[in-house]
């Protein structure tokens, strides 16, 4: 199973995976632009906005009646950041071609319903329709509250925040409830239009019938619009100076400890899959340092867990804990990394996380959903590879590569979230 991919307008690819597994398939447009305080904000309400209705379909009950015409299919949208890159990604999923009766093609009505949605939504003039406008502001500000309500989620999006200061990194994807509040109809009107202009476009197409239909809708759709695709970057901040420490005080019935370190390498470098592998070994699975040292022997902290962002290249290791053992914990965190720079990593800690990892792959191969999201998780990287082939690059890691990825690690910002001193 592999990967055909195929330019049809400016900036604009067709990805087509065939498989013959399942009953469904998926279409996904997904629409990259580089993150920005100026547009973050009316991406994120756009994205919830086209997904309500559009001009064949001018309400959310006639779009939900023509999906489920077509056999029950479904539609959802959503707004994501990788590195300084913002993605809104309108997909649908379907019954596949092939179990359609009397010849109907389902990509070919999904394509046309998905082109509706993104170029031809339900406009009043140059500006959307107030009442959705407003009823996707307050759904998106409820999100972003329900954010700061998980404090967990809270901690790591607020340490992102204060080590990237300055940084494009820095913008939350939905940007800020203040920004979000400011968008009128008319305004999201254009940036909706600079979305469909400046976007790099890549179409995902995962099923076991013949693309053709699907790619010319969508053909057709893309080289009416006058295209201008942006240059997508992110900057890779190598080196970190003097740790930055802050301390936020709120009510929390658990304190948290997150600490950001720059990885030292990033999209699109060889040495992004070593430093996935040694993030893993130190806090990705059940056999990791921090889980079964910090946590377990030691008892310091409820969780702990480390993520590698390869297109940032920055490690966030984050944890809950009781106040009184913060520091502790830190210095267990630090001791544990330590440890990996020295070269103390045990062969069943190398195999045990490679299996894991692999593991992990293979599980995303078992739906039409894990495929897509398998693919396009590769899409801002140098070619694809295939399930196989990422698990024999996982293998092929050494105990020294590992080792040279601890060494590039640098602790940039601690940032700890607890109650009031004398609190419980």
């Amino acid at each position: 199973m592999s990967l055909c991919r195929q330019q049809i307008a400016e900036g604009v690819y067709f990805n087509t995976v065939r498989d013959s597994r399942f009953k469904t398939m998926k279409l996904s447009v997904n629409l990259f632009v580089p993150l920005s305080e100026q547009t973050a904000s009316a991406n994120a309400l756009l994205a919830g906005v086209l997904s309500r209705s559009c001009q064949a379909y001018p309400d959310f009950t006639a779009l939900s009646r023509k999906l489920s015409a077509l056999y029950g299919a479904d539609l959802t949208v959503s707004c994501n950041k990788l590195g300084e890159t913002q993605v809104i990604s309108v997909s649908a999923s379907g019954l596949d071609d092939r179990y359609a009766l009397d010849n109907e093609s389902i990509a070919r009505e999904l394509s046309g319903l998905l082109c509706g949605v993104i170029f031809a939504p339900n406009l009043v003039g140059d500006a959307f329709v107030t009442e959705e406008v407003e009823q996707e502001r307050r759904q998106l500000l409820d999100l972003i509250d329900s954010e700061y309500n998980d404090k967990r989620v809270y901690a790591i999006a607020r340490m992102i925040e204060l080590m990237c200061t300055g940084e494009v990194f820095g913008i939350r994807r939905y940007g800020t409830a203040e920004a979000i509040q400011t968008v009128t109809p008319a305004s999201l009107y254009e940036a909706w239009k600079n979305l469909l202009r400046n976007s790099v476009a890549e179409i995902m197409y995962i099923g076991d019938s013949a693309p053709d239909q699907a790619i010319s809708v969508f053909t057709e759709a893309f080289r009416a619009v006058d295209r201008r695709p942006c240059a997508l970057h992110s900057e890779i901040v190598r080196e970190a100076g003097e740790v930055k420490r802050f301390t936020e005080t709120v009510d929390v019935s658990q304190a948290k400890l997150v600490m950001g370190f720059r990885a030292g390498t990033a999209l699109p470098e060889k040495g992004i899959t070593a430093a996935a592998l040694m993030c893993a070994i130190l806090g990705g699975t059940a056999t990791s340092k921090l889980f079964c040292n910090v946590r377990e022997k030691q008892s310091l902290c409820y969780y702990c867990a480390a993520r590698y962002d390869k297109y940032k290249g920055i490690v966030i290791i984050d944890s809950g804990v009781e106040g009184e053992n913060i520091e502790k914990l830190e210095r267990g965190i630090l001791k544990e990394i330590e440890d990996m720079k020295n070269g103390e990593i045990s062969e069943f800690e190398i195999n045990s996380t490679k299996m894991a990892i692999i593991n992990s792959y293979q599980s995303s191969n078992d739906t039409v959903s894990g495929i897509e999201s398998w693919y396009a998780s590769q899409l801002m990287q140098d070619g694809f590879k295939s399930i196989e082939e990422a698990c024999e690059v996982i293998n092929a890691v050494t105990k020294e590569e590992i080792v040279a990825a601890a060494n590039r690690l640098r602790l940039d910002t601690i940032y700890v979230l607890k109650n009031q001193e004398g609190e419980q």
